[in-house]
């Protein structure tokens, strides 16, 4: 019996967990309003005041309750347990579409609505209840009358100022000050209690004050009550007589009855040996000791059988108050509290009980179920002690509510099973104990809705290459929706490559570019399917492309890093320069460019560490380098050289896969190292070759090296500075890694059909770092595809291809290529389709026709050829068409065919290019990469009448003075039958204008026409056309001349050969000869007196060259040379000129005449005018002027 009970019980279990993971499942409620917008949902309570509400009575009262729900709940209110009729209160109001009320109390006591509140949301699907909202009002008395006497305590005696303030609400904070409003000094002998009580260890003299006063500050009215002052009299009984004390003491209350001297510590408060305190968890506990000695005694704090909570606890109050945050079950116990001073110590034992209000452990949550499905809410709570749980639905006791089939209590859980349409409900669970309870509201919905994905379609998602992958596919429907992944068409599994989570969100653990594409997510129930496509982009990582060197430069000099990078070209990195990991300096010397960082004119400040930050909107990479400025100092120059090479080279942490190297810096000579070069030389694979590994900065002497399994490395570095880099150090010792299985599959993989039964398969092989281990092969396997047939697979050494036999033609294919070992296989490689080879199509295309769309362009057209008789990938078609003879005259031959090339599934096209009245043969065949098929059968057509070419051998001959002959030749391209010439002629004269334009229609047997009646000395051009019924064709042009007439040309020579004529012409030019040798002689005498020795004759202070600065020249013008024109000035010869006023051009002439240029300037400013000026100063007549006598001959 006891096995049946234990198999039963299992199988309850079992049951129970079944039921529990699909609860778990079924809990996922979309918060997406749009999902939620069309479903109904019962109440669910938002926000609610808490439960211990207290009020300010100067403030309205306002207790929120807000809720959600399809349809939106109405809300009603009990208070006490009973229904409050809002709208019965006209103090009272509740905010639209909303439980809160609002309570006006101007004018009313606020005790009138002291109580318990508690709301109701409500629709058709349920009712939610809130938790029990106590309202009370804040006080805060007065401190009651009483008179205070005077306390009179003799020194060296403890002492305890009582504060007892009201009974606020909340409590009020306790402080001590003095008449001044000052806070009274405390320490380690005097302090403040927990109680707000003053308790001083022992009295001094200085303790003597009659203005000890308890404040009490009430939070919530922000008010401040004072008690009344206290007086304390401290006495030194051993200093006074007796008649003097009992003066003291009369009238005053004498605190302490024996001598005060020095004593052993013992307790105040709390008073004896041991003490209980309970705290609830999660709430602060305080623990206090304050103790009574002389000297003033030192407060330490243990836990008996522990230590106190780590990281919780502090002390308070000069060590007197030991505060411990967060309590927790582990907390309960005895703690020790030691007084202690020289003449002894004494202990106080405090039992801490630990008691806990209900704290959830497994809350109820809502639960969405599809007609007939099952699932379970569950209410688990803890307290101490053990809270009790009751359960509600819609408010209503279970107990009470209408009985349900389809709802069982089990354990403390509700199970449904096979729920119906419209039982929707809202359940209550209420776990509570004396120290408080929890009210948790869980709807149940039954819903029957097919699948939604509420991941955006079409969502793109970036990462970086070798990052992780998180593509998103949350869905939601009733029952809750299976998802499946898809990429490319295949489905993906959870395992190696893919995670697949329990939110069905996929996960890709090191992203690579082959993942990047397209995913589809496919959500599915009973009720129906959605599918959902989402993209991966994997982006290049950003990198630095050099790290920043180490820079020392000179004072007032320049110095510049760059900050080059690599990037996915669809990222734009931006570029931050941080010195000593802050913001620039805001100083115009910093100059940004878009890959360097420039800082114009260095001084010592600029000293630093400085950073280039290189982000994308998905990484980033950053770089540093030290700033040195050094003094710029004429000192020789300072020869810098290569470093030298690193030595000590050692390896540590030595691990599977990774080792750390250290190495110790030669000397950097004169110029500091930037980097370090680590390389490598693997002599298993490749001995003798070292090859390059890593960089680390100029500063590091250690380097992280990950290392690939199966590669016997020896390591040597090298250094680099601004000169170049060192010589290699010395090989560190060979270290070598355990072989492993390969962690890459072979790339490059394609398949090539190269016969029809036959197909290459190629690959690129591992190199010797990528095999991992020994043996390596490579398993190569092909299946046809969509036929339901196994894997044919074949392991291979050495080589990177393999030929597959006996296939059929040009059949689909899915290949694999995968690295093996002598310690197992690599990863699954991805699947490549290829195909066969091809072989030539075995049909030719079939009801070829042709359509003529004019004389040189006609329309082919065909039916396509089946596809399973192309025997490969179907490339087009090739039609050949060539001409057989023109339709006017037999040629001599066919032409050479011509072929256009139709790719694809092309079943139509034109054909360009021909030649009119012909007759031409064209075929189709079928093409694929293997090559062309079989021919049709030819089809003749025919291309009808066109224009005509242009006539040949255009001729224009003279035979008279008004007669010219036209010939020509029939054109080459008849095109048709000639119906005609037409002719056209028009004169042109000299200037070349066209004369009018005449026309002649010609027959088509004529090749020349002779015009009549033309003028005589003519040009005349001609334009000639052949005619078909189709029009005119191309025109020739030509030009001919007729004879000039012989009576005019012998007249207009006898004009030219005239004697009186030749005569003229002569005398013309012999008067001419005379007047230029007479200008030539005039002006030779003239130039032999230069103006500059004139000027010096004169001696004329006014007449002075005009500086630069004055805006003029500084040699003569005409208007210096004639100064005295101004004033009363005399020239040499004694004659006066004219006042400026009555200055002439008359003057400036011959014979009163000015002469002007075209553009109104005076020609003779240096000819007649200074010519006339040097005849007055010579006395001699003046000579006619070169510029006049030509003007007066013209």
């Amino acid at each position: 019996m006891d096995r049946k009970r234990s198999c039963t019980l299992c199988g309850g279990a079992v049951m129970l967990l079944l039921l529990l993971d699909h609860m778990i499942n079924a809990l996922e409620v979309p918060l997406d309003p749009k999902v939620l917008e069309g479903l109904p949902q019962p109440p669910t309570i938002t926000h609610q005041s808490p439960k211990d509400y207290i009020i300010d009575p100067r403030e309205n009262i306002i207790i929120h309750c807000e809720a959600k729900g399809k349809p939106h709940p109405s809300f009603t209110w009990t208070r006490n347990g009973i229904h409050f009729d809002v709208e019965k209160d006209s103090k009272v109001i509740m905010k639209p579409n909303s439980g809160t009320l609002v309570i006006d109390i101007s004018g009313e006591k606020a005790e009138a609505y002291e109580g318990v509140y508690q709301c109701i949301a409500r629709n058709e699907h349920g009712s939610a209840l809130s938790n029990n909202i106590v309202i009370r009002q804040s006080r805060s008395p007065l401190w009651s009358k009483e008179k205070i006497e005077p306390i009179t305590v003799q020194r060296g005696m403890s002492l305890v100022l009582q504060c007892r303030p009201p009974a606020g609400l909340p409590p009020p904070i306790i402080f001590w000050m003095d008449n001044n409003f000052q806070r009274l000094p405390q320490n380690s002998r005097v302090s403040q209690a927990l109680n707000g009580d003053l308790y001083f260890s022992n009295v001094l003299m200085d303790d003597n004050r009659n203005d000890y006063i308890c404040y009490a500050r009430f939070p919530y009215t922000q008010t401040i009550q004072q008690k009344q002052p206290i007086t304390v009299n401290v006495l030194d009984i051993e200093a006074m007589n007796d008649t003097v004390l009992a003066a003291f003491l009369n009238g005053s209350d004498f605190w302490g009855d024996s001598p005060s001297g020095e004593r052993a510590p013992t307790f105040m408060q709390p008073p004896g040996m041991h003490s209980t305190s309970m705290v609830l968890k999660g709430d602060t506990l305080q623990l206090e000791c304050i103790a009574d000695s002389l000297p003033t005694p030192d407060i330490s704090w243990s836990k008996v059988n522990g230590d106190l909570p780590s990281g919780r606890f502090s002390f308070h109050s000069f060590q007197k108050t030991l505060k411990i945050t967060e309590v927790t079950e582990a907390d309960g116990g005895d703690y020790r509290c030691l007084a202690k001073n020289r003449l002894g110590s004494n202990h106080h034992i405090i039992t801490v009980v630990v008691r806990a209000a209900p704290f959830w452990i497994s809350a109820p949550q809502n639960l969405i179920l599809a007609p007939k499905e099952s699932g379970m809410l569950t209410c688990r709570a803890d307290g101490n002690p053990k809270p009790t749980v009751t359960w509600s639905v819609n408010g209503i006791p279970i107990e009470n509510s209408h009985k349900d089939p389809s709802r069982k209590i089990e354990n403390g859980n509700i199970i449904l099973s096979d729920v119906q349409t419209g039982s929707s409900a809202v359940y209550q669970c209420n776990a509570s104990n004396e120290y408080s309870y929890l009210l948790g509201n869980a709807f149940v919905s039954v819903l029957a809705e097919p699948p939604r994905v509420l991941t955006p379609p079409n969502h793109v998602y970036s990462v970086i290459t070798n990052s992780r992958a998180l593509l998103d596919c949350a869905s939601f429907g009733s029952p809750l929706p299976k998802v499946t992944w898809f990429k490319d068409g295949q489905s993906l599994v959870d395992g190696d490559l893919y995670i697949i989570h329990k939110n069905n969100t996929l996960e890709i653990n090191v992203a690579r570019p082959v993942n990047s594409g397209k995913y589809t997510c496919i959500a599915s129930n009973s009720l129906g399917n959605k599918e959902n496509h989402i993209y991966l982009e994997v982006k290049e990582p950003t990198r630095i492309l050099r790290q920043l060197g180490y820079k020392v430069v000179q004072r007032n000099s320049m110095a510049v890093f760059e900050c080059k990078v690599k990037h996915d070209p669809t990222l734009l990195p931006s570029m931050i320069w941080l010195k000593d990991n802050m913001e620039l300096p805001g100083d115009s010397r910093f100059e940004v460019g878009s890959d360097s960082l420039t800082i114009h004119d260095v001084r010592e400040d600029d000293e630093g560490n400085y950073t280039c930050i290189r982000n994308t909107t998905l990484d980033q990479d950053s770089a540093s380098a030290m700033l040195t400025v050094v003094e710029a100092t004429p000192t020789p120059p300072i020869i810098m050289e290569q470093p030298d090479a690193p030595t000590d080279l050692e390896l540590t942490d030595q691990r599977e896969h990774s080792v750390q190297l250290t190495w110790t810096p030669g000397d950097e000579n004169n110029s500091p190292i930037q980097l370090f070069l680590i390389q490598y030389e693997d002599s298993l694979h490749e001995p003798g070759v070292w090859v390059n590994m890593t960089e680390v900065s100029g500063t590091s002497t250690t380097a992280h090296l990950e290392l690939s399994p199966y590669v016997y490395y020896s390591f040597r570095v090298l250094a680099l500075n601004e000169v170049g880099l060192s010589e290699p150090s010395a090989p560190s010792r060979q270290y070598r890694t355990n072989p492993a299985q390969p962690e890459v599959s072979p790339s490059d993989v394609e398949v090539i059909g190269t016969s029809p039964d036959s197909m290459t398969i190629t690959w690129r092989e591992l190199t010797g770092l990528e095999s991992n281990g020994p043996g390596l092969q490579y398993k190569v396997s092909w299946r046809q595809k969509d036929v339901d047939q196994q894997w044919t697979s074949l392991t291979l050494a050495n080589v990177s291809l393999y030929v597959v036999t006996g296939t059929p033609t040009f059949t689909p294919y899915e290949v694999t290529v995968q690295a093996v070992n002598d310690y197992g296989p690599g990863p699954r490689p991805e699947v490549l389709l290829g195909y066969s080879g091809e072989d030539l199509p075995t049909v030719a295309p079939e009801n070829v026709k042709v359509s003529v769309q004019n004389g040189t362009v006609a329309e082919v057209s065909w039916d396509a050829v089946p596809l399973s008789t192309v025997q490969g990938r179907l490339n087009g078609y090739k039609v050949s068409y060539w001409k057989m003879r023109s339709l006017h005259k037999q040629d001599p031959e066919p032409e050479k065919p011509q072929e256009r090339i139709f790719h694809g599934n092309e079943t139509k096209g034109l054909l360009f290019g021909l030649h009119p009245y012909s007759q031409y043969t064209l075929d189709i065949r079928a093409f694929n990469g293997k090559g062309d098929g079989p021919t049709s059968s030819n089809q003749i057509f025919e291309t009808p009448e066109g224009v005509p070419g242009p006539p040949a051998d255009l001729k224009v001959q003279n035979l008279n003075l008004d007669s010219l002959v036209v010939k020509w030749a029939p054109p080459v391209e008849y095109n048709g039958h000639l119906t005609g010439y037409l002719l056209k002629y028009q004169p042109i004269n000299t200037t070349d204008e066209l004369g009018p334009l005449k026309e002649l229609l010609l027959a088509a047997n004529e090749t020349s026409i002779t015009l009549d009646n033309l003028k005589h000395s003519t040009h005349y051009k001609f334009y000639l056309n052949a005619k078909t019924i189709k029009g005119s064709g191309p025109t020739v042009t030509e030009e001919g001349v007729t004879i000039m007439d012989e009576a005019m040309t012998s007249k207009q020579v006898d004009i030219a050969t005239q004697g009186w004529f030749i005569g003229l012409m002569c005398a013309i030019a012999l008067l001419i000869l005379v007047l230029l040798i007479v200008c030539f002689i005039k002006r030779n005498k003239g130039g032999k007196y230069p103006v500059k020795e004139k000027e010096d004759a004169h001696q004329d202070p006014e007449i002075q060259p005009m500086k630069e600065d004055d805006g003029t020249f500084g040699e003569y013008s005409d208007t210096e040379d004639h100064k005295p024109l101004k004033g009363s000035r005399t020239p040499s010869n004694g004659t006066v000129k004219k006042d400026d006023s009555d200055d002439s051009l008359v003057d400036y002439g011959e014979g009163g005449d000015g002469q002007f240029n075209e553009d109104g300037s005076f020609i003779g400013q240096y000819s007649g005018k200074k010519e006339k000026d040097t005849a007055e100063g010579n006395e001699s007549s003046e000579a006619p002027s070169p510029v006049n006598a030509m003007n007066s001959f013209v």
